[in-house]
């Protein structure tokens, strides 16, 4: 009988390796025809993965956790047309129906058919749908023509992988960030937090022809790799306020478009920058972005938090400076990044060395069993994104 392992929250701090059911081509008692099975090549731990681990979230024990999934198909339905058994393909954390309004106008980050609770899903991930998620030797996708992106070169893939396994969300989420931030040719832009996603979004903004990328972050070795690729860098542990060292560095107080890529778990600004104020980097973008400009906010906020500071931050009611931002005429975007907008042109940026993805988020492989060490290490500031490898397909 085949085996399988997974990465399990258990309690606040503690992940564990356990053996877990392998998975079926079923949805409850429905035969899943439209599915498939597949052998992970490589899955990754994600910010978002870590505010579960910190208790930060309503996620349940026992919830096997992932949601950056590049596997190997091993099985298909048989409604399955344009896949085959051998193919490598990146799985868009957002799950999609393909079929429901939202998803036809291209919005897969909301589909309004995979999850009861709310619209949009995503693997192993808390009011999502309740699906298994792919921190995992084998994973069950759904809906699998629609969401999948295969890589039509074997080889050129695996030789590609460290970099093509974060199609499945942070390269496009940070892209996403800087889209909707307005970021183009010659822009000046502040990206806030220089954690995976924030240095995923920084590489974007180069990407997309950005005269100036600036990143803000209170951990040293992450401001380090963020000006490892070319960006200015912002300490906030400083007393010096945010628009003042924007201001040193390029002559002005202001930026063009601004990215929040923290979230919910934001701390305050120099002397503040122990304790956590959730709408610290809400406002502050608000306050350095021009007049007209707009704010990218792929950052994580949500609506249930144990561990808020107090019972507003509980049901993500947050102290936000609206008026600001009125009077300023800024466009704010939120939500889950829609994978599938990006994910394709985001593989050939890749595989036409148009960018290093995986050197500026400084990814390390590690083996399903130092996973939790990892998590550990991910979750002390490193400024690493770590990639596991179960199968030692990558190492």
């Amino acid at each position: 009988m085949a085996t399988n392992r997974g990465v399990a929250y258990i309690k606040p701090g503690v992940v564990e390796v356990q053996s877990i059911d392998f998975p079926k081509l079923a949805l409850g008692s429905r035969k899943c025809n439209h599915g498939v099975i597949l052998k992970i090549v490589c899955t990754n731990i994600c910010g978002s993965d870590q505010h579960m681990v910190r208790g930060r979230t309503t996620a349940p024990e026992g919830l096997v956790l992932g949601h950056e999934i590049t596997g190997e198909v091993i099985e298909r339905g048989s409604d399955v047309e344009f896949l085959n058994v051998g193919d490598i393909v990146s799985v868009p954390f957002n799950i999609a129906c393909g079929r429901c309004r939202n998803c036809k106008a291209g919005q897969t980050g909301i589909c309004l058919e995979v999850n009861p609770a709310r619209p949009g899903a995503a693997y192993g991930y808390v009011d999502m749908g309740g699906w298994v998620g792919g921190q995992a030797e084998y994973v069950m996708i759904p809906y699998a023509d629609f969401n999948l992106l295969k890589f039509e070169n074997k080889d050129q893939a695996m030789a590609k992988i460290k970099d093509l396994t974060l199609l499945s969300d942070i390269f496009p989420t940070g892209y996403h960030g800087a889209v909707t931030a307005g970021v183009g040719p010659g822009s000046i832009v502040y990206v806030a937090g220089a954690g995976p996603v924030g240095l995923a979004c920084a590489a974007s903004c180069h990407l997309l022809g950005a005269a100036c990328v600036i990143v803000g972050d209170m951990i040293d070795e992450r401001l380090a790799q963020a000006r490892s690729f070319g960006c200015e860098t912002v300490d906030l542990k400083l007393n010096t306020p945010l628009a003042d060292q924007i201001d040193q560095i390029i002559g002005v107080p202001e930026v063009d478009a601004a990215v929040d890529c923290v979230g919910f778990e934001a701390r305050g600004h120099g002397d503040g920058h122990v304790k956590e104020q959730p709408a610290t980097v809400l406002n502050a973008v608000m306050e350095v972005t021009r007049a007209g400009g707009a704010i990218g906010i792929p950052g994580l906020y949500v609506t249930g938090d144990p561990g808020g500071v107090d019972e507003n931050a509980k049901v993500g009611n947050l102290s936000i400076r609206i008026g600001l931002g009125w009077a300023k005429s800024h466009c704010f975007c939120t939500g889950q990044c829609p994978v599938m907008k990006y994910h394709r042109q985001l593989m050939q940026a890749i595989l036409y060395d148009k960018i290093d993805i995986a050197k500026a988020v400084n990814v390390q492989t590690i083996s399903l069993d130092d996973a939790p060490t990892g998590y550990k290490d991910f979750d002390k500031g490193a400024a690493t994104k770590f990639v596991i490898d179960p199968h030692a397909m990558v190492s």
